[in-house]
């Protein structure tokens, strides 16, 4: 009898385990949804999908990105913390770091989601180490900053494109780095 028992509670918490692992489709999803419905995985694959066919055509050179940058209605937009910020950015970027990036603050810092913003991240500039930090490839803050502006219903953003060398681009910096001549 207590193998017989032993045996019918192994199945249930089998079955329940494999039922709740390999639901799949929109049983799957809806499960998936009912754990955490503020964060979507598949949506997010869709919507990076969606992005890659745009952002391509929205990458620009460094001339451009000067050209931009000097149209008082650009907004240029530096997603990285803020002591990297303090310590050197592109001048007159506006900042917001990525985890703080809300609907809210968006909506404060560029309050007309037609407006051109230009972002740039660690991986555009090299030999400065301390205040840009090469990233990963895979992990560079533009892919993530373009999806998260683009998530939040901004359509016209560009990117600096090339990897650039911070003492010999055009792109003027600001920061304490240059205050005390770095």
């Amino acid at each position: 009898m207590r193998t017989i028992m032993l045996a019918t509670v192994t199945a249930v918490v089998l079955g329940t385990f494999v039922a709740g692992t390999m639901l799949t489709g929109a049983e799957g999803d809806a499960q998936l949804a009912n754990e955490n419905p503020q964060i979507d995985y598949q949506g997010f694959m869709k919507q990076v999908q969606e992005v890659a066919k745009v952002r391509e055509q929205r990458r620009v050179s460094e001339e451009g990105f000067i050209r931009m940058m000097d149209d008082p209605k650009t907004i240029v937009l530096d997603a990285r913390s803020k002591r990297m910020y303090d310590l050197l950015h592109v001048k007159g970027a506006v900042h917001i770091s990525l985890p703080d990036m809300t609907a809210e603050d968006l909506a404060e810092l560029i309050p007309k989601k037609d407006t051109r913003v230009v972002i740039y991240c660690n991986n555009n500039f090299k030999n400065e180490p301390q205040a840009f930090a090469p990233k990963a490839p895979v992990a560079s803050l533009n892919l993530n900053t373009y999806n998260t502006l683009y998530s939040y219903g901004y359509r016209n953003i560009y990117e600096l494109k090339p990897l650039l060398d911070r003492h010999d681009t055009k792109i003027p910096f600001a920061g304490t780095s240059v205050e005390n001549g770095k």
